[in-house]
């Protein structure tokens, strides 16, 4: 493995091009736009900002980083990349696109990893030119703080492929954990279980959603409490991937609750939108 492209520079994207960067990896990190990969690039420098003030990050890794990292809006620029990590929006019909996009671009056999949080490697999967070399990469945000990554092995992933990805994961610096292609995995299934329960309890009257995310923090040692990190993540992708796992599985415990699909409605997403559970200066 010597050169990755990151597809998406979102709050996902720029993460993993960063963790790829400092790994040594030779990062393309690609979006639509220009203003798109332009605001990626500034969160990963205001990231290695950050590091560099609180002694996590020396000036020369972060120049180092920094000059693994390029940009671009051209698809056709990522070609010849050992390992592609794709980290689009959670749609199945949007990243099998992107699938049979870079398949069309590369003639010789790559690594497709998706950063999907719940939907199915092995339907990601279908109809791709080489299966076997499709996985699932899930990072957790801020991916430059959160060492987890599960492994996600479709119907039809390789033992090599897993192998190798392992490697590139433990290269990041992350700790890997290997799990079957189920709905929500290990993580969202467990993490999205219980933030919508702490939106039940908000939305009873149980307690105010910081004194929630409180119990959670001290009384279990959380690093951040449910509400606080859906906040992060994002409400309406919370909302989406319930509604996904609930369909799924059929359970009653994934049922989205009013209070999340209210508030998705009302526009407030979270930290992005500066207001969710909790209000946020910055958008």
């Amino acid at each position: 493995m010597r050169r990755v492209a990151v597809l998406g520079a979102g709050t996902m994207g720029h993460g993993i091009a960063q963790a790829a960067a400092a790994a040594g990896f030779e990062v393309v990190l690609r979006d639509l736009e220009e203003s798109f990969v332009e605001k990626g690039l500034r969160s990963i420098e205001s990231n290695l900002n950050k590091g560099v003030e609180r002694g996590k990050v020396t000036e020369e890794e972060r120049a180092r980083t920094l000059s693994n990292v390029r940009t671009t809006t051209r698809l056709e620029e990522t070609t010849g990349s050992d390992l592609f990590v794709e980290a689009v929006p959670e749609r199945l019909d949007l990243k099998r696109e992107t699938l049979r996009a870079v398949e069309r671009l590369n003639p010789a056999a790559f690594i497709f990893a998706t950063n999907t949080s719940s939907l199915s490697i092995s339907e990601i999967a279908e109809g791709a030119r080489r299966p076997d070399l499709v996985v699932g990469l899930h990072f957790f945000n801020p991916v430059h703080l959160m060492r987890l990554i599960e492994i996600v092995v479709g119907r039809e992933t390789s033992p090599e492929t897993i192998e190798a990805v392992r490697a590139v994961a433990v290269r990041m610096k992350k700790e890997p954990i290997v799990v079957k292609d189920v709905p929500g995995f290990a993580s969202s299934r467990l993490g999205v279980a219980l933030g919508l329960e702490a939106m039940r309890m908000v939305e009873e009257g149980v307690a105010a959603a910081k004194d929630i995310d409180t119990a959670m923090e001290l009384g279990y040692n959380h690093p951040m409490g449910p509400l606080r990190l859906t906040d992060l993540v994002g409400l309406d992708v919370r909302l989406h991937i319930a509604e996904y796992l609930h369909a799924k599985l059929g359970s009653e415990r994934f049922r989205p609750p009013d209070i999340l699909r209210r508030m998705v409605a009302e526009g407030k997403l979270g930290k992005k939108s500066g207001e969710g559970f909790y209000r946020w200066e910055e958008k």
